[in-house]
């Protein structure tokens, strides 16, 4: 089968004038482009890069393929960049990886999908989205409380994210909306800080879908219920974190988790893989963050870590997706190796 392969390189973008520092952070380095095309040739497929941006509209009208396979996180700071490839490809009645036109933007957008989850019975931190510096007086009288956390309401890869995007003092608050609406210019959303313990959930599959690991992000600096995955920490992980899978948490707990991570995967209409991310409370108590249907799969992202920790190598893992997404659109599955849970 020839299969396209989509994705935005870092080197391919140019940096807007006055741009975040982070603008590029969601896109791919060329070593993740070339460790997929490996896996998607081993499984006997022929691999044709598409690319992103004019480079794949030109690739894709002139190269005829019978499948793609979407890493592209899309151009400019629209909220819905990351149906702009899957969109091009309905339209040119291409089957394609991963979820929907629909569902990438409903998941990028933060706000949105807090609303699915509040309507799919998940807790979310309590929230309020900010448009414009006009907004900023409801802020007093609204029912937030301080420690606050402000981000970006549309953005990936951690962007916009920092160590102080925690905030305790109405001061700090109104400089980092700021920076979030002139900046990145999009709304800013603010939701309570919960403290505890940050955990990501790794999904695959869709008829049905599993959970492939839940995985705690642990801080090399000992336990701090303050700890934030943070663009710092990102960019740093090795020093700064290790990950267990699955977590020091209680085994009721582990279970609410993965079953809320189930439930809102199909909420937000998530096809072939996805990863989600919660925080949970001294408590136990389980919250949604936000779902990311267009995970990193370079082999420093958290989709192939917590693949490593649940006893897959990389090739199970791209495998498996390639194949669920085969599966879904009715094409041939290729499959060369078996393992426990495929």
């Amino acid at each position: 089968m020839k299969i396209g392969l989509a994705y935005d390189l870092k080197t391919s973008v140019e940096a807007r004038p006055g741009a975040a520092e982070d603008e590029a952070e969601e896109y791919d380095p060329p070593d993740t482009i070339d460790a997929l095309a490996r896996e998607i040739e081993r499984l006997g497929h022929q691999v044709v890069r598409l690319g992103g941006g004019a480079a794949f509209l030109e690739a894709v009208n002139r190269v005829p393929v019978d499948f793609v396979f979407n890493i592209a996180e899309g151009r400019g700071t629209y909220r819905s960049r990351e149906a702009q490839v899957p969109g091009v490809l309905e339209m040119r009645s291409i089957p394609y990886s991963g979820s929907d036109p629909l569902t990438l933007a409903l998941c990028l957008d933060k706000p949105s999908a807090k609303r699915i989850s509040l309507s799919a019975g998940v807790a979310t931190p309590a929230y309020q989205v900010i448009e414009g510096m006009d907004d900023l007086p409801s802020l007093s009288s609204c029912a937030l409380h301080f420690p606050l956390l402000v981000k970006p309401s549309y953005e990936g890869s951690s962007k916009g994210i920092r160590r102080n995007s925690r905030v305790e003092q109405w001061d700090d608050l109104i400089l980092a909306v700021q920076t979030v609406l002139q900046v990145y210019r999009q709304p800013a959303l603010i939701e309570e800080f919960v403290p505890g313990t940050e955990v990501t959930v790794g999904v695959v599959g869709n008829t049905p879908p599993r959970v492939l690991g839940v995985m705690e992000v642990v801080p090399r600096t000992g336990q701090d219920e303050n700890f934030m995955y943070s663009l710092e920490v990102k960019r740093n992980w090795e020093e700064l974190v290790f990950y267990r899978c699955p977590p020091q948490l209680p085994g009721p707990c582990i279970r609410e988790i993965e079953t809320a991570s189930l439930t809102l995967y199909k909420a937000l209409g998530c096809r072939d893989l996805a990863r989600l991310d919660f925080r949970v409370d001294p408590n136990h108590q389980v919250y949604f963050l936000e779902a990311n249907p267009l995970p990193g799969l370079g082999s420093y992202s958290d989709l192939p870590i917590i693949a490593s920790l649940a006893g897959w190598n990389y090739s199970n893992l791209i495998e498996t997706i390639l194949n669920s997404a085969l599966e879904r659109c009715n094409l041939a599955r290729v499959s060369h190796a078996h393992h426990a849970g495929v």
